[in-house]
């Protein structure tokens, strides 16, 4: 069996793998409606400026918008953000696989 390149992962994306972006994407994923920038930000434990610079990353990547309201700023996962990050999740998924030996000590062989 050729395993050549078997652990290369190349389904985890760099934009999204940054902690603060992780935590950011999870959050957005589990509010499908979106959530106020305030609230975000205390989800996330993240300084306003932070949150701010790492959601104008996800915007420029097509995985976020946000939206003005009044006063508060709504953000939410583009359609196209929440596939990648399903297709990400999924990825990350075959790397715990992956990582768990079999019953018989065997490196973990995750179907690829």
């Amino acid at each position: 069996m050729d395993e050549s390149g078997r652990y290369a992962y190349e389904g985890l994306a760099r934009v999204m793998h940054e902690r603060a972006r992780l935590s950011i994407l999870t959050a957005l994923a589990a509010h499908p409606d979106g959530l106020l920038f305030p609230d975000l930000k205390e989800l996330c434990a993240l300084t306003d400026g932070n949150l701010a610079r790492h959601l104008q990353v996800l915007k420029e990547a097509g995985l976020a918008e946000t939206w003005k309201r009044s006063r508060a700023t709504l953000c939410r996962l583009t359609p196209d953000g929440r596939a990648q990050f399903d297709a990400y999740l999924a990825e990350l998924e075959r790397v715990v696989r992956d990582a768990q030996p079999d019953p018989d000590g065997r490196p973990g062989l995750a179907p690829g």
